[in-house]
């Protein structure tokens, strides 16, 4: 199993602010716009940044979508055309940033964390800049994203998201994100089910292994999703000229979805915890079972053991008759045997009676129930104390 990877910061310590330093192996970025009106809307790759002012002007709504962190110069020229602040793009650059909200003079920015479903957990920073006309989005440069649906929906027209204003779009964004969380929620249920039920079958070292892993990965959620749910109380709380009150109020339901992922986390990571103390109660009954037959083994062997070291001791009967006389019994040796056989036969019943192997007799029930009540049939003095 591969441990998940780390964030590696790559400004060094006394770097001056808002500076653009990108990882090495970030792929290059490709740009894709999106704009449209009431009526109509326009889609393309970007290959010449000089022409975004004009599609500003032109329409009333523009996404530019960056997927890809490697060009410092491309990503640095954006910003200077939609006049984005230079400490938020250098956040854009640095992608261990910790998903929050923070409102400039003429545009807002906010980072999340998107997340894949697998094996392994993979997160990935997103970056949104709102404006008066325009969202631009910036992704790390992965395969895939959350936004499917949202482009579906530009394109097919005729739902509220092609008659409202940017902040809608942006809206619309930070929902699809969020609302990416549920599958994977649901992935890690039916995993921890999966390992309930294996570890109550047979509990083996790769359970605990595999309990492990997901607890780590409900943790990287609870600090990818803990945040968000502050970063929404402030776009909700904090008065911006860019968001209206109606988004507003769709916001409160991504707030409500982000307290429902919590939840789900705190239940899942509850659950885990369960697990390790099932594991670690399911490998101790397996040692007492164990150690119990092996016990059973011992204790029958005692007795069967003392009698036949009295039948090796050397005596010699022909030299008094209480040197051993059995010896020269004619049936001696079979009714040994007999006794032998009568006794491990007798300490297994006894077993059985007291209930240490197979199921307890109803007179063992019985002694329990006098022991639990002081008189069988009748509770004890002052009756049942209330359970809570």
């Amino acid at each position: 199993m591969s441990r998940r990877k780390r964030h590696h910061r790559h400004t060094p310590p006394g770097t001056p602010p808002g500076t653009l330093i990108a990882d090495p192996n970030a792929p290059r970025p490709v740009i894709r716009l999106m704009a449209y009106g009431r009526d109509e809307y326009t889609e393309r790759t970007v290959d010449d940044l000089e022409s975004i002012p004009q599609m500003l002007a032109r329409w009333p709504v523009t996404w530019i979508n960056v997927d890809g962190l490697g060009e410092v110069a491309t990503i640095a020229r954006l910003g200077e055309i939609l006049n984005l602040h230079q400490l938020a793009i250098e956040d854009t650059v640095n992608t261990y940033q910790r998903t929050k909200a923070e409102q400039y003079s003429d545009h807002l920015f906010m980072v999340m964390q998107m997340v894949t479903n697998g094996w392994n957990l993979e997160t990935e920073q997103l970056s949104l800049f709102l404006g008066d006309r325009f969202v631009v989005t910036f992704q790390q440069g992965r395969p895939g994203d959350p936004f499917d649906t949202v482009r579906e929906r530009i394109r097919k027209g005729g739902g509220h998201l092609r008659q409202a204003g940017p902040e809608y779009l942006a809206y619309a964004l930070i929902d699809a994100v969020i609302d990416g969380y549920f599958p994977v929620l649901e992935h890690l249920g039916e995993r921890l089910e999966n390992l309930e039920d294996q570890i109550l079958l047979c509990a083996t070292p790769q359970s605990a292994s595999h309990v492990h892993h997901l607890r780590r990965e409900l943790m990287a959620l609870r600090r990818a999703v803990w945040p968000l749910r502050d970063a929404l109380n402030t776009l909700i709380r904090d008065p911006n000229p860019l968001i209206g009150d109606e988004t507003r109020l769709y916001l409160r339901d991504c707030y409500d979805h982000t307290v429902r992922i919590l939840d789900f986390i705190e239940t899942y990571r509850e659950l885990g915890s369960n697990l390790v103390d099932l594991y670690l109660s399911s490998m101790s009954q397996r040692m007492n079972e164990v150690m119990k037959v092996l016990t059973i083994i011992a204790t029958i062997f005692i007795p069967l053991t003392f009698i036949v070291g009295i039948y090796g001791m050397n005596f010699d009967p022909a030299r008094s008759p209480f040197n051993m006389p059995e010896l020269e019994w004619y049936y001696g040796y079979p009714i040994v045997l007999g006794i032998m056989a009568v006794i491990a036969v007798g300490m297994l019943l006894f077993f059985r009676h007291k209930g240490w192997i197979g199921p307890a007799s109803k007179g063992s029930v019985a002694v329990v129930e006098r022991d639990n009540h002081g008189q069988a049939g009748h509770p004890p003095e002052g009756g049942y104390e209330a359970s809570t």
